[in-house]
């Protein structure tokens, strides 16, 4: 697991580590999302039938960003604890964002007091090698926000950034 750093400008909350794991599979890629704190001072979205949604970023989200290395193109997946997901394609920095394909994406989210677990199985065409992203926001119960990333560039929190993606894939399965 990666350990993922807390935006400089986000105000400690309920949440104090978060951590993350992504591997290519034969199909797209497998990924691990892991929270630590009060759980139960967070947003979690309730849980509902797995289908693509837009805006899940706007409360506690996990979030992979994959670039082919090289390029300027990325895929960006937005994975909730509800089960609801969404994937887009960029051609570059935040251009011509659109509806990305995906073969299937299942999420499977467990939690207690101390601990969230997200686990996602994505079938979607990844190339590798690549560079990538995993990032997490966490909405607590007040509509605080905090940004969870691998890493980030100076000023305000920014997925999108390719400083964020500090995580490289290399080699064929």
């Amino acid at each position: 697991m990666h350990s993922l750093v807390l935006h400089p400008d986000c105000a400690a909350g309920p949440i104090t580590a978060v951590s993350a794991h992504c591997e290519p599979s034969s199909g797209g890629c497998r990924a691990r999302f892991r929270m630590e704190g009060n759980i139960s001072a967070i947003r979690i979205p309730d849980p509902a039938e797995s289908a693509r949604r837009d805006n899940l970023w706007k409360t506690t989200c996990f979030e992979i960003f994959w670039q082919p290395a090289g390029g300027s193109y990325y895929r960006e997946f937005n994975l909730s604890p509800s089960s609801q997901w969404a994937c887009y394609d960029f051609d570059d920095f935040r251009l011509n964002s659109r509806d990305a394909p995906v073969e299937a994406i299942s999420i499977a989210c467990r939690f207690d007091d101390g601990e969230l677990v997200l686990d996602a199985d994505i079938a979607s065409q990844l190339p590798i090698p690549a560079d990538v992203a995993l990032n997490a926001i966490v909405e607590d119960k007040d509509g605080n926000i905090q940004f969870w990333a691998l890493a980030f560039q100076p000023g305000k929190a920014e997925f999108h950034s390719e400083t964020c993606r500090q995580l490289h894939m290399a080699g064929r399965l």
